[in-house]
């Protein structure tokens, strides 16, 4: 009898570890897909610029949640337009020039170059952090933790210096 209790539990316990990393597993990839999805929408517009409207803003106004001034194009085709409306962060600044892609069929601008593609993929650094935790407290996967870790604090941290 003691032998069919032994390989009963031990049939648990591999049940167990594999519901538990299962679960956190699927709740790292759905941090990380959540986290590339948030940044796509910027960075599609940023990174793809072929075919898109080029061009600087001059920043005149700031609200609180947006900034808008004067665009004028740089790439062929583009025409000038007396407003454009630029997201408002703390690297957007009344008075300063920055080179920026429309969004197709709208007014909205989007911050181009080194500086607009790291502000884009922002929420992914975050989604990178976070899933950090759930890898090495979940599957106890401290090393892969480690590099999701540092790959989030080194984005956020080349945003925050390029920005």
């Amino acid at each position: 009898m003691p032998a069919i209790a032994t390989s009963s539990s031990q049939g648990s316990a591999a049940l167990l570890r594999f519901g538990r990393f299962a679960a956190m597993g699927t709740v790292a990839v759905l941090i990380l897909i959540a986290g590339v999805w948030a940044s796509w929408g910027t960075a599609q517009h940023v990174m793809l610029t072929k075919g898109r409207e080029r061009g600087t803003v001059d920043v005149t106004r700031c609200g609180p949640e947006a900034c808008w001034g004067r665009y004028t194009p740089l790439s062929e085709g583009s025409q000038p337009l007396a407003r454009v409306v630029l997201e408002k962060s703390v690297a957007v600044e009344r008075g300063r020039t920055y080179t920026v892609v429309l969004k197709p069929g709208s007014d909205d601008a989007v911050r181009s170059g080194p500086a607009g593609v790291l502000y884009a993929w922002i929420p992914l650094g975050g989604a990178l952090l976070l899933a950090s935790v759930v890898v090495a407290g979940g599957l106890l996967r401290t090393r892969a933790a480690w590099v999701m870790a540092l790959s989030g604090v080194a984005l956020l941290t080349a945003a925050f210096v390029t920005v």
